[in-house]
């Protein structure tokens, strides 16, 4: 936990300088400018075939019917644009991870290294295309589960652990493996993710549960959607920031356990060859071996 401490406040404080500060700014632009393309093309559309969903639905039209019953008519063209906002959310949230593991988080690794671990080697065992397989590989298994798990987010405690749980595996798949794949040689890597796996996921949790943060705008973005072009582009750039902060984080985290795992390992004490020339128990050797070679056995008369 110690680790985990320190690696927190390091990353918090390394979220003020200038080079983070400016990184973040390109996946925050690419991202809202895809959000924009995406909605300009398939907003009105995704809204009216959600719509017209609801209301061929018999369950939902019961539902719909007492909202008008009780004067809450008002509702029937908020829960549209709520819906198709709520399953937009895992799509901008994992876009997102996707863009600051791609775009900032070499940047920022190298830059903990300079100033944390100068004298740390690189051994550079994952290449960046192992890592965009990696990155690709745990998205696909986050998004299954995601899936898999969706009808139980309708129960009210488990949305609040399912998918924080999700978005910090993934976060921990994805940070850990890019802040260790430079610096880190195969087998340190594999030893560090088997010591160091809760410590990892307790990371992703974590961070999993600040980047549910930006939802509560997301809510308040379909319940005023006049609002909503500029609360997209701010829930967005927390998004970036929370990733940001994740990913630094993590790499204050790994490469501190990688210094120690080296420095516990350059003090591990170097076996020594054993020492053929000892002559072994109930050895039998000639007479003549064991004498000196300017003494001539006796002779016997």
């Amino acid at each position: 936990m110690g680790l985990i401490i320190d690696a927190f406040w390091r990353a918090a404080v390394y979220c003020l300088h200038p080079r983070v500060i400016a990184l973040s700014f390109l996946p925050l632009i690419l991202m809202v400018g895809l959000s924009f393309g995406l909605g300009y093309f398939f907003w009105e559309p995704s809204v009216v075939w959600v719509t017209d969903w609801l209301q061929s639905n018999e369950l939902v039209s019961i539902a719909l019917g007492w909202l008008d019953s009780v004067g809450a008519s008002a509702l029937r063209g908020v829960i549209g644009p709520l819906i198709v906002l709520t399953l937009a959310t895992p799509v901008v949230v994992i876009a997102s991870l996707l863009l600051v593991a791609l775009m900032m988080t070499p940047a920022m690794v190298s830059l903990v290294a300079e100033r944390r671990f100068p004298g740390l080697e690189r051994k550079h065992g994952a290449s960046w295309l192992g890592g965009v397989f990696w990155s690709l590989l745990s998205t696909a298994l986050a998004l299954l589960a995601m899936l898999a798990s969706l009808p139980l987010w309708l129960i009210p405690p488990l949305i609040m652990i399912l998918p924080p749980l999700i978005w910090g595996w993934l976060t921990y798949r994805v940070f850990a493996y890019d802040a260790l794949a430079d610096h880190a040689s195969d087998s340190e890597r594999k030893r560090l993710f088997a010591v160091h796996r809760h410590q990892f996921l307790v990371l992703g949790v974590l961070s999993g549960y600040l980047g549910a943060l930006p939802s509560v705008l997301w809510a308040s973005g379909a319940m005023f959607i006049a609002m909503a072009p500029l609360l997209v582009p701010l829930a967005i750039w927390i998004y970036t920031l929370v990733f940001a902060f994740s990913s630094l984080w993590f790499a204050h985290f790994a490469l501190a356990a990688l210094d120690k795992d080296r420095a516990r390992e350059a003090q591990l004490p170097v076996p020594r060859p054993a020492d053929t020339s000892v002559q072994k128990p109930f050895e039998t050797t000639s007479e003549a071996a064991v004498l000196p070679p300017d003494v001539s056995p006796p002779r016997i008369t």
